[in-house]
C-alpha cells in the first residue's frame, strides 16, 4: 500500500446545505481550505473532519458522490452539545481570543474543556479508522491539540505532524490558560509541530521551558528544535503558509471582463479593497476608521477614492459575532452618510461569500488592498492579493501584527492597525506612490510568494514529518546525546 495523506482539521473543506429537500455540497473558504485543497487535489488520500451538520445517511451519500477523485471526505459525527462546548465554547471563546491576545475575552469553563477532549477522542478515532503506519496523519489548528495523545494512549505508531495555524502567545498571555500543561503535553505526543513564524515557535518553546521545566531538554536540528521530554521527542520548526501562485496568476478572459467592469462602475476612482472573515480580530473597524480619518484630514480624495469591504460571513450565532457585524455596518453607514453625495459613496459593504472568480477580480481591480488584522497567523488574503497582480501594478498595505509581514516587508506598506491616524497616513502615501516604485515593490513580493508557494510550504513540512517518525525508536541513543540547551531562545 502507498502512503496516503490523511488531513485531518475541525471542518470539512465543504458546507451541507439542504435545497428543495436535497443535500447540497459546496466548497468552504478559509485560509486552511485555500491552502490545502491543492496539495489534497495532487497528493490523495483522505479529509477527516466534522461536516457542519448531523452526520445522516443523505450527507454521506452526498460526501461520497461529491468529493473530489483523489481523496476522500470522512465526516466525524458531534453532538449539538458537543458542538456548543468544543467549538463555540472551548475553541472559539477560550483558545481563539487567548492566542490572538485578548484575554479578556476568555471564558474559562472547565467543562469546556472536558468536552474539548472528548471531541479530540473522536477525531482520534476516526484517524484509528482509516490510518496505516506508512500513512501521514497531519492534523490542523487549535481545535485538535489533543488528538495526538488521544492516538498515543493506544501504543499508536503513527507519523503524527500538527500544524498551528493561529498566532502562538507569549509565555505570560498562554499561562493564563487553565490547561496550559495539559495543551503543552498533548502537543509534545506529535512527531512534528509546525507554526507560521520563528515568532511563534520561539513562544510555544519558551512556554515548553517555562510551564514544563522538569526532564525538558531542547536541541537544534538545523533551523528547527528537537524536543525531548517525558520520553516523547518532537520536532518544532517554522513553516510559513502560503498560496498556489499558479491559481491566482492565471487571468482568464473572462476574469479580465469582470474587471472591466468593476473599474466602469467606479470611473476616474482609485479602489482601495479589504477581504475579511467576520471577526474582531481582523481590525475592521479600525481600518474603516484610517479611511475615515484619511478623508477628514485629506478633503481632495473625496469623490476620487472609493473603499470596497467583504465581510465573509462567519458565526454569526454567537452574539460577538453578530453584533460585530451590526458595529461594522453602522460605520459603514456613518461614513457614507457623512462624507457621500450625488454620485458618489466612501464606501460599498459586502457581507457575503465571493466565488474564485469573483475575488480575483476585486483582487486585480483593486488599486490598493488594505490587510491589517489586529492579530493573525499569516493572512494569506495578502499573498493571494500579490499572485492576482500579473500587472506588477497594486499597493498592499499590511498590519505589522499579521504573520505575513516578515515575507513582504520589502513591498508592502507597514502599519499598526491600533493606530488609526498612523494608518489614515499610510494610505494617503498609496494613493501617492509613483508608479515606477508601486511596480517595484509589487514585484518583489511576487518573486516572494511564487518561490515560497503552497507546494514549498507542503513539501518542507511533510518531509520534516518523513524524517522524524522513526525518533521514538531511538529514544535511549536520544537520550543520551540531547544535552540541556542553553540557546537563548529570545535571540533565535
Amino acid at each position: 500500500m502507498n502512503s496516503r495523506l490523511i488531513v485531518v482539521s475541525n471542518r470539512l473543506p465543504v458546507s451541507i446545505t439542504e435545497q428543495d429537500g436535497s443535500v447540497c455540497v459546496e466548497r468552504s473558504s478559509g485560509g486552511l481550505v485555500t491552502a490545502l485543497q491543492p496539495v489534497m487535489n495532487k497528493s490523495g488520500g483522505a479529509w477527516i473532519g466534522w461536516p457542519g451538520s448531523e452526520v445522516s445517511a443523505e450527507v454521506l451519500h452526498a460526501l461520497n458522490r461529491n468529493g473530489d477523485g483523489n481523496y476522500r471526505l470522512i465526516p466525524v459525527s458531534l453532538s449539538r452539545e458537543e458542538v456548543a462546548e468544543y467549538y463555540s465554547g472551548c475553541s472559539n471563546a477560550t483558545l481563539w481570543p487567548l492566542f490572538h491576545g485578548f484575554p479578556s475575552r476568555c471564558r474559562f469553563e472547565p467543562s469546556f474543556w472536558e468536552t474539548y477532549q472528548q471531541v479530540n477522542e473522536h477525531f482520534a478515532d476516526a484517524v484509528r479508522a482509516i490510518a496505516t503506519p506508512r500513512d501521514l496523519v497531519w492534523v490542523h489548528d487549535y481545535h485538535l491539540m489533543t488528538v495526538a495523545s488521544a492516538l498515543r494512549d493506544s501504543e499508536c505508531r503513527l507519523k503524527l505532524g500538527y500544524f498551528h495555524h493561529i498566532p502562538f502567545p507569549e509565555p505570560e498571555t498562554f499561562g493564563k490558560l487553565p490547561w496550559r500543561k495539559e495543551i503543552l503535553q498533548s502537543l509534545l505526543h506529535f512527531n512534528v509541530v509546525g507554526f507560521q513564524t520563528i515568532h511563534d515557535r520561539r513562544n510555544f518553546l519558551a512556554s515548553v521551558k517555562r510551564y514544563l521545566p522538569k526532564g525538558v531538554v531542547l536541541r537544534r536540528i538545523g533551523s528547527s528544535f528537537l524536543v525531548s521530554a517525558a520520553g516523547t521527542h518532537t520536532v518544532v520548526g517554522a513553516f510559513p503558509i502560503s498560496v498556489d501562485f499558479d491559481q491566482f496568476d492565471e487571468c482568464s478572459p473572462e476574469d479580465m471582463n469582470q474587471v472591466r467592469d468593476l473599474r466602469r462602475q467606479l470611473p476616474a476612482q482609485k479602489i482601495f479593497l479589504g477581504v475579511d472573515r467576520l471577526d474582531y480580530t481582523k481590525g475592521i473597524i479600525e481600518r474603516l476608521s484610517a479611511f475615515e480619518v484619511m478623508l477628514k484630514q485629506q478633503p481632495e480624495f473625496r469623490g476620487l477614492v472609493h473603499f470596497i469591504q467583504v465581510v465573509v460571513p462567519s458565526r454569526e450565532e454567537v452574539k460577538s459575532y453578530s453584533d460585530l457585524r451590526e458595529k461594522i455596518e453602522r460605520c459603514v453607514s456613518r461614513i457614507d452618510g457623512e462624507f457621500g453625495k450625488v454620485g458618489w459613496v466612501p464606501i460599498t459593504y459586502l457581507h457575503r461569500q465571493l466565488s474564485p472568480a469573483e475575488l480575483r477580480s476585486f483582487y486585480r481591480a483593486a488599486d490598493v488592498a488594505v490587510v491589517t488584522p489586529l492579530r493573525d497567523g499569516m493572512n494569506l488574503v495578502a499573498k493571494e492579493f500579490c499572485a492576482s497582480r500579473d500587472d506588477e501594478r497594486g499597493v498592499l498595505i499590511l498590519s505589522e501584527f499579521a504573520g505575513a509581514a516578515d515575507e513582504l516587508s520589502l513591498g508592502a506598506l507597514l502599519t499598526n492597525p491600533y493606530d488609526v491616524v498612523q494608518t489614515a497616513e499610510v494610505m494617503k502615501l498609496a494613493l501617492k506612490m509613483p508608479e515606477g516604485e508601486c511596480m517595484r515593490r509589487m514585484r518583489s513580493m511576487r518573486e516572494q510568494v511564487k518561490t515560497h508557494d503552497v507546494w514549498r510550504w507542503s513539501s518542507a513540512f511533510r518531509k520534516t514529518c518523513a524524517d522524524s517518525a522513526p525518533l521514538h525508536l531511538f529514544e535511549p541513543a536520544l537520550r543520551d546525546l540531547a544535552i540541556r540547551s542553553e540557546l537563548q531562545l529570545s535571540a533565535d
